[in-house]
Protein backbone atom coordinates (compact mmCIF):
# COMPACT_ATOMS: atom_id res chain seq x y z
CA UNK A 1 0.00 0.00 0.00
CA UNK A 2 0.99 3.44 -0.33
CA UNK A 3 2.90 4.88 2.25
CA UNK A 4 1.35 7.95 2.29
CA UNK A 5 -1.89 6.32 3.26
CA UNK A 6 -2.92 6.54 7.18
CA UNK A 7 -5.12 3.30 8.32
CA UNK A 8 -6.96 2.65 11.68
CA UNK A 9 -8.98 -0.78 11.79
CA UNK A 10 -11.21 -3.09 14.65
CA UNK A 11 -11.16 -6.04 12.89
CA UNK A 12 -13.00 -6.31 9.86
CA UNK A 13 -14.01 -2.60 9.48
CA UNK A 14 -11.13 -0.19 8.76
CA UNK A 15 -10.53 3.17 7.22
CA UNK A 16 -7.67 3.63 4.42
CA UNK A 17 -7.38 7.92 3.85
CA UNK A 18 -4.68 10.09 2.38
CA UNK A 19 -2.78 11.93 4.87
CA UNK A 20 -5.71 14.70 5.17
CA UNK A 21 -7.96 12.42 5.95
CA UNK A 22 -9.48 12.46 2.87
CA UNK A 23 -11.03 9.55 0.70
CA UNK A 24 -11.27 9.61 -3.10
CA UNK A 25 -11.99 5.72 -3.48
CA UNK A 26 -11.16 4.54 -7.23
CA UNK A 27 -12.04 0.90 -8.78
CA UNK A 28 -8.65 -0.10 -7.99
CA UNK A 29 -7.15 1.31 -4.98
CA UNK A 30 -8.39 -0.04 -1.75
CA UNK A 31 -8.76 3.47 0.04
CA UNK A 32 -12.26 3.69 1.58
CA UNK A 33 -14.39 2.77 4.94
CA UNK A 34 -14.63 -1.30 4.75
CA UNK A 35 -16.87 -3.62 6.47
CA UNK A 36 -17.52 -7.35 5.82
CA UNK A 37 -15.73 -7.25 2.70
CA UNK A 38 -17.28 -3.86 1.62
CA UNK A 39 -16.47 -0.42 0.84
CA UNK A 40 -19.13 1.71 2.86
CA UNK A 41 -17.50 4.99 1.90
CA UNK A 42 -15.37 5.76 -1.57
CA UNK A 43 -15.59 9.59 -0.96
CA UNK A 44 -15.12 11.38 2.18
CA UNK A 45 -13.75 14.88 1.36
CA UNK A 46 -13.50 17.78 3.49
CA UNK A 47 -13.36 21.44 2.20
CA UNK A 48 -13.82 25.19 4.22
CA UNK A 49 -15.10 27.63 1.79
CA UNK A 50 -14.64 25.54 -1.05
CA UNK A 51 -11.15 25.20 -0.54
CA UNK A 52 -8.97 21.63 0.48
CA UNK A 53 -7.21 21.81 3.49
CA UNK A 54 -3.39 21.06 3.41
CA UNK A 55 -1.88 18.14 6.12
CA UNK A 56 0.41 19.62 9.01
CA UNK A 57 0.44 16.29 10.88
CA UNK A 58 -0.98 13.22 11.29
CA UNK A 59 -0.97 11.37 15.01
CA UNK A 60 -1.32 7.77 14.97
CA UNK A 61 -2.82 6.86 18.14
CA UNK A 62 -3.79 3.66 18.65
CA UNK A 63 -4.49 1.15 15.94
CA UNK A 64 -8.13 2.32 16.16
CA UNK A 65 -7.66 5.93 16.43
CA UNK A 66 -5.65 8.72 14.65
CA UNK A 67 -6.14 12.37 14.80
CA UNK A 68 -5.31 14.77 10.96
CA UNK A 69 -3.71 18.56 11.77
CA UNK A 70 -4.93 20.69 9.23
CA UNK A 71 -4.53 24.00 7.54
CA UNK A 72 -6.12 25.89 4.50
CA UNK A 73 -3.98 26.75 2.15
CA UNK A 74 -0.74 25.73 1.39
CA UNK A 75 1.40 23.56 4.69
CA UNK A 76 3.84 27.19 4.79
CA UNK A 77 1.37 29.28 5.91
CA UNK A 78 0.76 27.34 9.09
CA UNK A 79 2.56 29.81 11.53
CA UNK A 80 0.27 32.40 10.44
CA UNK A 81 -2.75 30.25 9.23
CA UNK A 82 -5.93 32.15 10.81
CA UNK A 83 -7.87 28.90 11.03
CA UNK A 84 -7.24 25.24 11.88
CA UNK A 85 -8.92 22.09 11.54
CA UNK A 86 -8.75 18.93 13.47
CA UNK A 87 -9.89 15.75 12.22
CA UNK A 88 -9.64 13.18 14.93
CA UNK A 89 -10.90 9.79 13.81
CA UNK A 90 -12.30 6.61 15.92
CA UNK A 91 -13.33 3.24 14.34
CA UNK A 92 -14.96 0.79 16.30
CA UNK A 93 -17.37 -1.12 14.79
CA UNK A 94 -18.40 2.58 13.25
CA UNK A 95 -16.61 5.16 12.32
CA UNK A 96 -16.32 8.30 14.27
CA UNK A 97 -14.92 11.68 13.68
CA UNK A 98 -14.88 14.41 15.47
CA UNK A 99 -14.08 17.91 13.38
CA UNK A 100 -12.62 20.87 15.36
CA UNK A 101 -12.32 24.34 13.48
CA UNK A 102 -10.26 26.90 15.80
CA UNK A 103 -10.68 30.33 14.60
CA UNK A 104 -7.18 32.13 15.62
CA UNK A 105 -7.90 35.55 14.36
CA UNK A 106 -9.09 38.57 15.99
CA UNK A 107 -12.17 39.39 14.27
CA UNK A 108 -15.26 36.20 14.05
CA UNK A 109 -15.22 33.73 11.45
CA UNK A 110 -17.68 33.25 9.14
CA UNK A 111 -17.18 29.90 6.88
CA UNK A 112 -18.87 26.90 5.16
CA UNK A 113 -17.73 23.11 6.11
CA UNK A 114 -18.48 20.97 3.47
CA UNK A 115 -18.08 17.42 3.71
CA UNK A 116 -18.46 15.46 0.37
CA UNK A 117 -20.03 12.00 0.67
CA UNK A 118 -20.55 8.81 -1.45
CA UNK A 119 -20.25 4.60 -1.08
CA UNK A 120 -19.59 2.55 -4.40
CA UNK A 121 -20.26 -0.06 -2.19
CA UNK A 122 -17.59 -2.06 -3.81
CA UNK A 123 -17.06 -5.63 -2.97
CA UNK A 124 -12.92 -5.85 -2.26
CA UNK A 125 -12.36 -8.54 -5.25
CA UNK A 126 -14.23 -6.40 -7.22
CA UNK A 127 -11.21 -3.46 -6.37
CA UNK A 128 -8.40 -6.07 -6.63
CA UNK A 129 -9.78 -7.32 -10.03
CA UNK A 130 -10.08 -3.66 -10.89
CA UNK A 131 -13.99 -4.77 -12.30
CA UNK A 132 -16.08 -2.64 -10.67
CA UNK A 133 -19.41 -3.79 -12.31
CA UNK A 134 -22.38 -3.67 -10.07
CA UNK A 135 -25.67 -5.20 -10.91
CA UNK A 136 -27.67 -3.49 -8.31
CA UNK A 137 -29.29 -0.49 -7.97
CA UNK A 138 -28.22 2.72 -5.68
CA UNK A 139 -29.52 4.92 -3.66
CA UNK A 140 -29.15 8.52 -1.51
CA UNK A 141 -32.30 9.77 0.73
CA UNK A 142 -32.11 12.39 2.91
CA UNK A 143 -34.23 12.09 6.36
CA UNK A 144 -35.09 14.19 8.96
CA UNK A 145 -31.42 13.49 11.03
CA UNK A 146 -29.55 11.34 8.69
CA UNK A 147 -27.86 11.03 4.96
CA UNK A 148 -28.72 7.17 4.03
CA UNK A 149 -26.88 5.53 1.12
CA UNK A 150 -27.40 2.47 -0.24
CA UNK A 151 -27.34 -0.52 -2.22
CA UNK A 152 -29.47 -3.73 -3.05
CA UNK A 153 -28.97 -6.41 -5.55
CA UNK A 154 -31.56 -9.40 -5.01
CA UNK A 155 -31.28 -10.52 -0.73
CA UNK A 156 -28.44 -8.62 -0.68
CA UNK A 157 -28.42 -5.25 0.82
CA UNK A 158 -25.47 -2.86 2.49
CA UNK A 159 -26.54 0.82 3.65
CA UNK A 160 -24.27 3.82 5.03
CA UNK A 161 -25.76 5.98 7.55
CA UNK A 162 -24.14 9.48 8.41
CA UNK A 163 -25.07 12.22 11.24
CA UNK A 164 -23.93 14.96 12.80
CA UNK A 165 -23.97 15.94 16.30
CA UNK A 166 -24.24 19.85 15.32
CA UNK A 167 -27.07 21.29 13.15
CA UNK A 168 -26.13 20.53 9.54
CA UNK A 169 -27.84 20.76 6.03
CA UNK A 170 -27.83 17.11 4.27
CA UNK A 171 -28.07 16.29 0.42
CA UNK A 172 -27.77 13.62 -1.41
CA UNK A 173 -23.82 14.44 -1.89
CA UNK A 174 -23.05 15.38 1.09
CA UNK A 175 -23.15 17.40 5.00
CA UNK A 176 -22.58 21.49 5.02
CA UNK A 177 -22.26 23.25 7.93
CA UNK A 178 -22.88 27.43 8.12
CA UNK A 179 -20.74 28.94 11.00
CA UNK A 180 -19.88 31.91 13.07
CA UNK A 181 -17.08 31.19 15.37
CA UNK A 182 -16.15 33.96 17.59
CA UNK A 183 -12.62 35.46 17.94
CA UNK A 184 -10.39 33.16 19.67
CA UNK A 185 -13.30 30.71 19.57
CA UNK A 186 -13.58 26.97 18.04
CA UNK A 187 -16.33 24.80 16.93
CA UNK A 188 -16.83 21.22 16.85
CA UNK A 189 -19.19 18.73 15.78
CA UNK A 190 -19.59 14.42 16.25
CA UNK A 191 -20.10 13.22 12.98
CA UNK A 192 -21.17 9.49 12.94
CA UNK A 193 -20.86 6.82 10.27
CA UNK A 194 -22.77 3.92 10.68
CA UNK A 195 -22.35 0.80 8.01
CA UNK A 196 -25.43 -1.80 7.91
CA UNK A 197 -25.59 -5.21 6.43
CA UNK A 198 -29.08 -5.29 6.38
CA UNK A 199 -30.84 -9.10 6.84
CA UNK A 200 -34.47 -10.38 6.43
CA UNK A 201 -36.82 -7.35 8.78
CA UNK A 202 -33.75 -4.62 8.09
CA UNK A 203 -31.97 -6.41 10.85
CA UNK A 204 -27.91 -5.32 10.99
CA UNK A 205 -26.81 -9.05 9.96
CA UNK A 206 -23.77 -7.95 12.06
CA UNK A 207 -25.76 -6.89 15.65
CA UNK A 208 -23.61 -8.02 18.77
CA UNK A 209 -20.73 -9.10 16.73
CA UNK A 210 -17.17 -7.44 18.29
CA UNK A 211 -14.78 -8.85 19.30
CA UNK A 212 -14.58 -6.29 22.21
CA UNK A 213 -17.45 -5.23 24.19
CA UNK A 214 -20.06 -2.55 22.80
CA UNK A 215 -20.14 1.39 23.53
CA UNK A 216 -17.88 4.25 22.62
CA UNK A 217 -14.34 4.00 24.89
CA UNK A 218 -14.55 0.08 24.90
CA UNK A 219 -11.81 -0.62 22.27
CA UNK A 220 -9.35 1.14 24.59
CA UNK A 221 -10.77 -0.58 27.86
CA UNK A 222 -10.22 -3.79 25.56
CA UNK A 223 -6.50 -3.22 24.30
CA UNK A 224 -5.64 -2.75 27.92
CA UNK A 225 -7.23 -6.14 29.33
CA UNK A 226 -5.54 -7.24 26.08
CA UNK A 227 -2.11 -6.33 27.36
CA UNK A 228 -3.07 -7.25 30.97
CA UNK A 229 -3.79 -10.73 30.41
CA UNK A 230 -0.81 -11.34 28.05
CA UNK A 231 2.70 -12.36 30.06
CA UNK A 232 4.88 -9.26 30.96
CA UNK A 233 8.04 -8.47 29.83
CA UNK A 234 10.69 -7.02 32.49
CA UNK A 235 14.20 -6.27 31.32
CA UNK A 236 16.97 -3.90 30.71
CA UNK A 237 16.34 -3.26 27.45
CA UNK A 238 13.53 -0.65 26.76
CA UNK A 239 13.35 -1.18 23.27
CA UNK A 240 12.60 -5.08 23.47
CA UNK A 241 10.05 -3.88 25.98
CA UNK A 242 8.44 -1.68 23.67
CA UNK A 243 8.93 -4.09 20.75
CA UNK A 244 6.69 -7.10 22.51
CA UNK A 245 3.82 -4.32 23.48
CA UNK A 246 3.47 -3.04 20.25
CA UNK A 247 3.49 -6.52 18.85
CA UNK A 248 0.65 -7.47 20.89
CA UNK A 249 -1.71 -4.43 19.98
CA UNK A 250 -0.91 -4.90 16.16
CA UNK A 251 -2.42 -8.52 17.68
CA UNK A 252 -5.27 -6.94 19.12
CA UNK A 253 -5.38 -4.93 15.69
CA UNK A 254 -6.12 -7.90 13.96
CA UNK A 255 -8.63 -9.64 15.80
CA UNK A 256 -11.76 -11.06 13.92
CA UNK A 257 -15.28 -12.09 15.24
CA UNK A 258 -16.79 -14.25 13.09
CA UNK A 259 -20.78 -13.68 12.63
CA UNK A 260 -21.02 -17.31 13.97
CA UNK A 261 -19.31 -17.01 17.61
CA UNK A 262 -20.14 -12.70 18.65
CA UNK A 263 -17.49 -12.07 20.85
CA UNK A 264 -14.50 -14.25 20.21
CA UNK A 265 -11.82 -13.19 17.96
CA UNK A 266 -9.76 -15.41 15.61
CA UNK A 267 -6.72 -13.43 13.61
CA UNK A 268 -7.25 -11.95 10.50
CA UNK A 269 -4.56 -12.06 7.61
CA UNK A 270 -4.07 -8.68 6.56
CA UNK A 271 -5.00 -4.70 5.81
CA UNK A 272 -6.22 -4.43 2.87
CA UNK A 273 -7.54 -7.40 1.68
CA UNK A 274 -7.06 -10.16 3.82
CA UNK A 275 -9.83 -8.59 6.81
CA UNK A 276 -11.20 -11.80 7.43
CA UNK A 277 -11.00 -15.40 8.67
CA UNK A 278 -8.10 -17.43 6.40
CA UNK A 279 -7.17 -21.47 7.58
CA UNK A 280 -3.54 -21.31 7.06
CA UNK A 281 -2.70 -17.68 7.71
CA UNK A 282 -5.46 -17.93 11.32
CA UNK A 283 -3.51 -21.17 12.56
CA UNK A 284 -0.09 -20.28 11.66
CA UNK A 285 -0.78 -16.68 13.59
CA UNK A 286 -2.23 -19.14 16.56
CA UNK A 287 0.65 -21.07 16.34
CA UNK A 288 3.24 -18.42 16.87
CA UNK A 289 1.12 -16.79 19.86
CA UNK A 290 0.17 -19.76 21.88
CA UNK A 291 2.33 -18.86 24.66
CA UNK A 292 0.98 -15.68 24.74
CA UNK A 293 -2.92 -15.22 23.65
CA UNK A 294 -4.02 -18.89 23.70
CA UNK A 295 -7.94 -17.71 23.70
CA UNK A 296 -7.10 -16.78 19.93
CA UNK A 297 -6.40 -20.17 19.19
CA UNK A 298 -9.45 -21.37 20.91
CA UNK A 299 -11.70 -19.57 18.18
CA UNK A 300 -10.10 -20.65 15.47
CA UNK A 301 -10.19 -24.13 16.05
CA UNK A 302 -13.50 -24.36 16.97
CA UNK A 303 -14.94 -22.26 13.74
CA UNK A 304 -12.36 -23.96 11.32
CA UNK A 305 -14.29 -27.14 12.95
CA UNK A 306 -18.00 -25.74 12.11
CA UNK A 307 -16.27 -25.21 8.76
CA UNK A 308 -14.71 -27.97 8.02
CA UNK A 309 -15.90 -29.70 4.74
CA UNK A 310 -18.64 -32.53 4.66
CA UNK A 311 -19.00 -32.89 0.38
CA UNK A 312 -17.33 -32.79 -2.86
CA UNK A 313 -17.98 -29.44 -4.38
CA UNK A 314 -15.89 -28.62 -7.32
CA UNK A 315 -16.82 -25.08 -7.36
CA UNK A 316 -15.12 -24.38 -3.88
CA UNK A 317 -12.81 -27.62 -4.04
CA UNK A 318 -14.18 -28.77 -1.13
CA UNK A 319 -13.60 -32.36 0.37
CA UNK A 320 -14.84 -33.98 3.59
CA UNK A 321 -12.66 -33.58 6.22
CA UNK A 322 -11.04 -31.02 4.70
CA UNK A 323 -10.24 -27.07 6.29
CA UNK A 324 -11.22 -24.24 4.44
CA UNK A 325 -8.99 -21.73 2.91
CA UNK A 326 -11.02 -18.52 2.85
CA UNK A 327 -14.26 -16.91 3.92
CA UNK A 328 -15.92 -13.56 2.29
CA UNK A 329 -18.92 -11.92 3.16
CA UNK A 330 -18.98 -9.52 -0.19
CA UNK A 331 -21.42 -9.63 -2.67
CA UNK A 332 -19.37 -11.25 -4.96
CA UNK A 333 -19.32 -14.34 -2.62
CA UNK A 334 -23.01 -13.32 -1.99
CA UNK A 335 -23.92 -14.39 -5.73
CA UNK A 336 -21.26 -17.38 -6.11
CA UNK A 337 -19.34 -15.00 -8.35
CA UNK A 338 -16.31 -16.19 -6.51
CA UNK A 339 -16.43 -19.45 -4.26
CA UNK A 340 -14.97 -17.82 -0.94
CA UNK A 341 -18.61 -19.01 0.98
CA UNK A 342 -16.48 -20.42 1.81
CA UNK A 343 -13.76 -21.57 -0.28
CA UNK A 344 -11.57 -24.99 0.52
CA UNK A 345 -8.16 -24.37 -1.91
CA UNK A 346 -5.55 -25.09 0.62
CA UNK A 347 -3.47 -27.90 0.50
CA UNK A 348 -2.05 -26.79 4.02
CA UNK A 349 -4.75 -25.70 6.34
CA UNK A 350 -6.13 -29.19 6.60
CA UNK A 351 -2.97 -30.65 8.41
CA UNK A 352 -1.89 -27.30 9.96
CA UNK A 353 -5.51 -27.60 12.10
CA UNK A 354 -3.92 -30.88 13.34
CA UNK A 355 -0.89 -29.47 14.51
CA UNK A 356 -2.47 -26.61 16.03
CA UNK A 357 -4.87 -28.89 18.11
CA UNK A 358 -1.99 -30.93 19.14
CA UNK A 359 -0.20 -27.52 20.45
CA UNK A 360 -2.93 -25.93 21.85
CA UNK A 361 -3.06 -29.10 24.23
CA UNK A 362 0.71 -29.21 24.95
CA UNK A 363 0.70 -25.06 26.24
CA UNK A 364 -3.11 -24.95 27.21
CA UNK A 365 -3.72 -27.86 29.16
CA UNK A 366 -7.50 -27.54 27.91
CA UNK A 367 -7.77 -30.80 27.23
CA UNK A 368 -11.89 -30.49 27.07
CA UNK A 369 -11.53 -28.55 23.53
CA UNK A 370 -9.10 -31.52 22.26
CA UNK A 371 -12.19 -33.88 23.07
CA UNK A 372 -14.79 -32.22 21.75
CA UNK A 373 -13.13 -31.66 18.41
CA UNK A 374 -12.16 -35.10 18.06
CA UNK A 375 -14.41 -36.08 15.18
CA UNK A 376 -13.49 -33.38 13.30
CA UNK A 377 -9.60 -33.89 14.31
CA UNK A 378 -9.78 -37.81 12.48
CA UNK A 379 -11.83 -36.26 9.72
CA UNK A 380 -8.61 -33.93 8.70
CA UNK A 381 -6.64 -36.90 9.24
CA UNK A 382 -8.57 -38.95 6.61
CA UNK A 383 -8.43 -36.28 4.19
CA UNK A 384 -4.73 -36.65 4.64
CA UNK A 385 -4.96 -40.55 3.54
CA UNK A 386 -7.71 -40.49 0.98
CA UNK A 387 -7.89 -37.61 -0.62
CA UNK A 388 -4.66 -35.47 -0.58
CA UNK A 389 -2.60 -37.96 -2.09
CA UNK A 390 -3.83 -37.71 -5.83
CA UNK A 391 -0.92 -39.80 -7.19
CA UNK A 392 -1.33 -42.47 -4.58
CA UNK A 393 2.35 -42.57 -3.47
CA UNK A 394 2.42 -41.23 -0.18
CA UNK A 395 2.82 -37.59 -0.61
CA UNK A 396 -0.08 -34.74 -0.21
CA UNK A 397 -0.64 -33.13 -3.86
CA UNK A 398 -3.15 -30.32 -5.22
CA UNK A 399 -4.67 -29.36 -8.33
CA UNK A 400 -7.80 -27.33 -8.18
CA UNK A 401 -11.05 -29.06 -9.43
CA UNK A 402 -12.64 -24.97 -10.02
CA UNK A 403 -10.52 -24.53 -13.26
CA UNK A 404 -12.68 -21.07 -13.69
CA UNK A 405 -11.51 -19.04 -10.60
CA UNK A 406 -9.96 -21.23 -7.99
CA UNK A 407 -6.60 -21.02 -6.89
CA UNK A 408 -4.31 -22.87 -9.40
CA UNK A 409 -1.33 -22.71 -6.15
CA UNK A 410 -3.03 -24.36 -2.99
CA UNK A 411 0.68 -24.04 -1.29
CA UNK A 412 1.94 -21.08 1.15
CA UNK A 413 2.42 -19.34 -2.26
CA UNK A 414 -0.74 -19.06 -4.12
CA UNK A 415 -0.54 -16.87 -6.66
CA UNK A 416 -0.48 -18.84 -9.93
CA UNK A 417 3.28 -18.29 -11.31
CA UNK A 418 4.45 -18.62 -7.63
CA UNK A 419 5.96 -22.75 -8.46
CA UNK A 420 8.26 -22.52 -10.86
CA UNK A 421 11.61 -24.69 -11.95
CA UNK A 422 14.84 -22.88 -11.73
CA UNK A 423 14.71 -21.58 -15.17
CA UNK A 424 11.17 -19.91 -15.06
CA UNK A 425 8.83 -22.63 -16.46
CA UNK A 426 5.82 -23.88 -14.36
CA UNK A 427 5.70 -27.41 -13.87
CA UNK A 428 2.55 -29.46 -14.75
CA UNK A 429 -0.66 -30.58 -12.25
CA UNK A 430 -0.94 -31.84 -9.56
CA UNK A 431 1.78 -30.42 -7.38
CA UNK A 432 3.51 -31.58 -4.42
CA UNK A 433 5.45 -28.72 -2.52
CA UNK A 434 8.05 -29.36 0.48
CA UNK A 435 6.12 -27.76 3.17
CA UNK A 436 3.21 -29.50 2.54
CA UNK A 437 4.96 -32.98 2.82
CA UNK A 438 6.11 -31.55 6.21
CA UNK A 439 2.48 -30.42 7.52
CA UNK A 440 1.32 -33.96 6.66
CA UNK A 441 4.37 -35.38 8.60
CA UNK A 442 3.71 -33.45 11.87
CA UNK A 443 0.31 -33.66 11.86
Amino acid sequence: MNGDLVSILDGNTFVVSDGRGDIEGSPSEPTGLFSLDTRYLSRWVMTLDGQRLTRLSADDLQYYQTRFFLVPGFASHYADAKVSVIRQREIGGTLRERVTILNHDEKPLRCTLRLEAGADFADLFEIKDEALDKKGEYYARVEPDLLRLGYHREHFRRETLISSSEPVRLDEQGLSFELDIEAGGEWSTELLVETKAVGPGGRDLRMGVHAHGPGRGSLGEDLREWLAAAPSVTCECTALTMAYERSLADLAALRFSPLSLAGQALPAAGLPWFMTMFGRDSILTCLQTLGFTPQLSTTCLRILAALQGTRFDDFRDEDPGKILHEFRYGETAAFEDQPHTPYYGAADSTSLFVILLDEYERWSGDVALVRELEFEAREALRWIDEYADLMGNGYVWYERRNTRNGLENQCWKDSWDSISYHDGRLPGFPRATCELQGYAYDA
